[in-house]
């Protein structure tokens, strides 16, 4: 099976009408990319398409929809996190893939 990555999540225009947005399921886990705005992304302009931006911003929550992007990103202190490059979305697309992106504390 081929694994996912950043090519593969479908951007439409955000829904407060700027910027972008797209959703990918990996497993058990859902990724939101943003871009835009007032987003914790670059550029902040209202492009609409991904091959704009540089870096986006990033939430992951699981199949409760419970956000976990704070479990993932160790001191990292929000449900978002922001300025990730499609590179590093590439990595936390493989490690939830795997699922070995957090342990849960016991």
């Amino acid at each position: 099976m081929k694994n996912k990555t950043f090519n593969d999540i479908q951007f439409t225009t955000h829904p407060n009408g700027y910027g972008i947005a797209g959703i990918l399921a990996v497993n058990d886990f859902t990724i939101s990319v943003i871009a835009g705005p007032g987003y914790y992304s670059f550029p902040k302009q209202d492009f609409q398409s991904p091959d704009k931006y540089e870096a986006f911003e990033v939430a992951v929550w699981d199949a409760d929809g419970e956000f976990i992007t704070q479990d993932i990103f160790p001191g990292h202190e929000n449900d978002v996190i922001g300025w990730l490059s499609k590179d590093d979305i590439n990595d936390l697309i493989l490690k939830l893939e795997t699922q070995n992106a957090w342990i849960p504390e016991v």
